[in-house]
């Protein structure tokens, strides 16, 4: 009859004494932890590297991405076997070539292009080899990202109201060391009014006198690409 209560002083005795025991050796606890957790960062990011052909990004003091044969680091391991990921180039700066206006047919890969950029941007900046051939890129400050259609109607916004609150919040806090990406502006409304929203963004992300930061902008208006 009192099996029970004798098992639960027990497990409380045993697990009173482990806690005893662990707050005396926090420090040296907390102290390997942080140590371990630095080795298996390092470690999981160089086993990648190895694994998937990754190379080392040079880091440069000017605003620039440059890219030769980079890859997608999950899109190329998810494709089926029998599938290859080509392999694309990219070179901007905020000197001479701010805007990459990016365009072709639906499945094409342009919203692939825009993420692979913003990922390989990111994985360098954490201390990652990157999944290209040569990759000379610079520190940027946050990557802004206005991609793919969603609405939010129990709080009265749609699709348009969310793009449009997306894009000012772009245009109001990016800085000449952001990096944005622009997935089909001017969707949520009529062909030529979202031509022309696209229009206007894109002019003053390049002409204003405030910032110029590198943005990748994909889109189907034709008349904007002419």
């Amino acid at each position: 009859l009192s099996s029970n209560e004798a098992l639960l002083n027990l497990e409380s005795s045993i697990f009173h004494k482990l806690i005893i025991y662990v707050l005396k050796k926090s420090k040296d606890i907390l102290k390997n932890a942080h140590t371990l957790s630095k080795i298996d960062v390092s470690l999981g990011l160089a086993d990648v590297a190895l694994k998937n052909n990754y190379c080392c990004p040079k880091i440069h003091k000017k605003n620039e991405i440059s890219l030769v044969d980079s890859r997608h680091p999950v899109i190329e391991k998810l494709l089926p076997i029998e599938e290859r990921f080509v392999s694309n180039n990219i070179k901007i700066n905020t000197d001479s070539m701010q805007i990459a206006v990016i365009t072709g047919p639906n499945m094409a890969g342009k919203s692939t292009f825009l993420r692979q950029v913003a990922l390989i941007t990111i994985m360098a900046q954490i201390g990652s080899y990157v999944p290209a051939r040569k990759a000379n890129l610079s520190i940027i400050d946050k990557v802004y990202t206005r991609v793919g259609a969603s609405d939010n109607l129990a709080e009265g916004e749609s699709t348009f109201l969310v793009e449009m609150n997306e894009t000012a919040n772009i245009l109001n806090n990016a800085t000449s060391n952001s990096l944005i990406i622009l997935d089909e502006i001017g969707r949520g409304t009529s062909t030529y009014d979202g031509l022309a929203i696209a229009w206007s963004i894109i002019e003053y992300l390049h002409n204003n006198n405030k910032f110029n930061p590198m943005t990748l902008f994909a889109t189907h208006y034709h008349e904007l690409v002419q």
